[in-house]
């Protein structure tokens, strides 16, 4: 975690590790098409949850026309019209995505085609959680009577726009994998940028200029229209816009008509052809009143291709939301535009350990992973600092064949206070949040844009529900450079000396009764085996009601002798169990302290603070391991394990001295 920059090499992500440029020369040295043995051709490739519907043949370019091209005369936003698939949010996405040159030649490298180089094989370039993944395809295409039944291009002989769709289904396990989503997530999937959404009737009054600052920062635009049944989807209105469907913005003006400014944005609808027919429409006649230079300039690329221009009240009027892409630095090319500073961190929702639920759920919630963000400077002709938090969920849609959709997710901010240390229930009890995620979604990604004065904050993300697990990814973009780290990161040990052994006529009552049982059972030796210690710390606490368990493993107490063993002999003195025993009051203090519902046990998200109460600090990372190792289904940990936990831990840190080794 911490700082990170987009990486400029992309990761090859074939199962035979090999690289594209591998597999296709070793297709023309055997003289041979590519066959993806990755994302075969067969049915379960098109739809994991039915079997498939209409009768698909898997043809490549070659069988279906004469003389197929890769991109004819440019990738251009035509070359896009939907198929028989819901995926009209990733045709927007590439439509968007034709209006960036450089970002497009990232995604669809235009080192490939069908001239001699050709072998049956693609490849494509996605973003996922911080890393540039590189993902190549057989040109097998499904198709019905020898048409293209997916995404296609207007022209019959290109197939770039095609390709591209199976190489994102194959990252995401299927073409049905792609059925529903938001624009936002393929755009974010095409540049690594942030998402940020708006809904145009509670939009900000400035919305006109940031959506002008975001086109002028080259961020990727979109829009829809919401639908309020799912018979409405894709319906037609009477002035020619489609609901629920994903449209892309790719232009913003202003205009002089009769005197005043008019502020018009431009359109564009992924199927071509059906367009808006009221006021700045292609025909209208606002256009006839306006310069002629200036209609030349705004109309010169403009064709019955599903474009066209709206006034931005009508915009707001008719359309319901607006998603917009803030690009990395590193994806931006032009060295005058103004670019965002980028921060990021990677974690995990664990059940038993650090998946403690939303603010509703006060005793599990401070087990959540915690970070620290510094607001340093504020912005420019400001005081407050601008920043947009994004909280991802990972790798979600393609564990949908598994059952695992969404999880529900949302964050807090808070003041933070000076120390590094993960803070405890308390914090949350008594110190509300500064700012949050408006609301906990199931989405795969939620983004926030807020207003901040500079200071300390505590960045808690979450899912709605504790012990639900997934991994995640944040990123921060801020204005100005910010500070970023993990909280309770260290790893260490504070643990008390050893007491004095005392003499025995200075010895407790209770001490003198431990003797006796001690005695009795060590026999002439004087000195217990862990079978024996088994016997007399089981004789001990099970008169303890408090406390629940089946009795002490022998594990349990060959990990005590070890400890406590100071001589070596693979058995414990009077003396050397006198010491245990004075651990051993504490931690059952501390085990019954944090059994906060007096069951017996303890759950297992009280590690940590049970763990600091005996003077050991384990980062993240460490908890998790032995929420997964101590942890019963109901997230709870007995007294055996505990007692088994912290000796092996105290062993542990007994023997390193302050560094920890990561097995247990």
């Amino acid at each position: 975690s911490g700082r990170g920059q987009m990486p400029a090499k992309s990761i090859s992500t074939q199962g035979d590790g090999k690289t594209f440029e591998q597999l296709r020369q070793e297709c023309l040295q055997k003289k041979r098409l590519f066959e993806d043995p990755d994302f075969p051709a067969c049915d379960s490739s098109l739809y994991y949850s039915q079997s498939v519907p209409i009768n698909f043949e898997w043809k490549r370019p070659g069988e279906l026309c004469e003389n197929p091209e890769f991109i004819v005369g440019g990738a251009d936003r035509t070359d896009i019209c939907q198929g028989a698939l819901g995926d009209c949010w990733l045709l927007a996405a590439i439509a968007s995505l034709t209006l960036h040159k450089e970002t497009l030649a990232r995604v669809v490298p235009n080192d490939q085609g069908f001239d001699r180089s050709y072998a049956g094989i693609f490849h494509f370039q996605f973003w996922q959680h911080n890393r540039w993944l590189d993902v190549v395809v057989d040109d097998r295409l499904p198709a019905v009577r020898n048409r293209l039944v997916l995404l296609h291009s207007a022209s019959n002989n290109e197939f770039w726009s095609a390709l591209l769709e199976k190489a994102y289904a194959k990252l995401n396990g299927s073409y049905e994998s792609l059925k529903g989503g938001s624009t936002l997530e393929a755009m974010e999937d095409f540049t690594g940028g942030v998402g940020e959404t708006y809904e145009t009737k509670s939009a900000p009054t400035d919305l006109f200029n940031i959506m002008k600052k975001a086109y002028d920062r080259g961020s990727m635009m979109g829009c829809s229209i919401d639908i309020t049944s799912s018979a409405e989807s894709e319906a037609q209105t009477a002035s020619g816009l489609v609901k629920g469907h994903a449209y892309s913005i790719t232009g913003l003006e202003e205009v002089n008509y009769r005197g005043k400014k008019v502020k018009l944005i431009r359109i564009r609808n992924p199927w071509g052809q059906v367009e808006w027919n009221g006021a700045w429409s292609d025909e209208s006649r606002e256009w006839n009143v306006i310069d002629s230079s200036e209609k030349k300039r705004i109309l010169q690329n403009s064709m019955d291709d599903g474009e066209f221009w709206m006034e931005f009240e009508d915009f707001k009027a008719n359309y319901d939301k607006i998603e917009i892409c803030n690009l990395t630095p590193d994806s931006l090319t032009d060295e005058t535009k103004r670019k965002w500073e980028v921060n990021m961190f990677e974690g995990n929702w664990i059940r038993g350990s650090t998946a403690g639920g939303c603010r509703n759920f006060i005793d599990t919630f401070w087990t959540n992973p915690q970070f620290k963000l510094t607001l340093l400077h504020a912005d420019d002709n400001n005081d407050k600092c601008s920043v947009v938090i994004a909280l991802m969920q990972k790798n979600r849609r393609a564990l949908r064949k598994e059952g695992l959709d969404l999880q529900t997710i949302g964050f807090a901010l808070y003041e933070a206070p000076a120390d590094e240390d993960h803070l405890g229930k308390d914090f949350f009890r008594y110190n509300g949040s500064k700012a949050r995620s408006k609301t906990y979604i199931n989405v795969r990604e939620i983004s926030e844009r807020f207003t901040l004065p500079p200071g300390n904050y505590l960045l808690v993300p979450t899912t709605f529900q504790p012990h639900d697990e997934a991994d995640f990814i944040i990123r921060i973009f801020s204005e100005k450079a910010a500070g970023t780290m993990e909280m309770g990161n260290t790893v260490d040990a504070d643990l008390p000396d050893p007491p004095m052994p005392s003499l025995p006529e200075e010895e407790t009552d209770e001490e003198k009764g431990l003797r006796r049982m001690f005695e009795k059972i060590a026999g002439s030796d004087q000195a217990i085996s862990a079978r024996e210690l088994q016997q007399v710390l089981n004789g001990v606490l099970s008169r303890r009601r408090e406390i629940k368990f089946d009795g002490l493993s022998l594990n349990t107490c060959h990990s005590i002798i070890n400890l406590m063993d100071v001589d070596n002999s693979g058995q414990l003195e009077f003396q050397e169990f006198k010491v245990f025993w004075e651990k051993m009051k504490k931690w059952i203090m501390l085990f019954i302290s944090y059994d906060t519902d007096r069951s017996g046990k303890m759950s297992s998200y009280e590690l940590r603070i049970a763990l600091k109460a005996a003077g050991m600090h384990l980062n993240t990372k460490l908890l998790q391991l032995l929420g997964l190792r101590f942890a019963d289904e109901n997230y709870d940990i007995d007294f055996d394990d505990y007692l088994t936990c912290i000796v092996r831990l105290e062993n542990m840190f007994s023997e390193y001295q302050g560094t920890v080794p990561y097995g247990m």
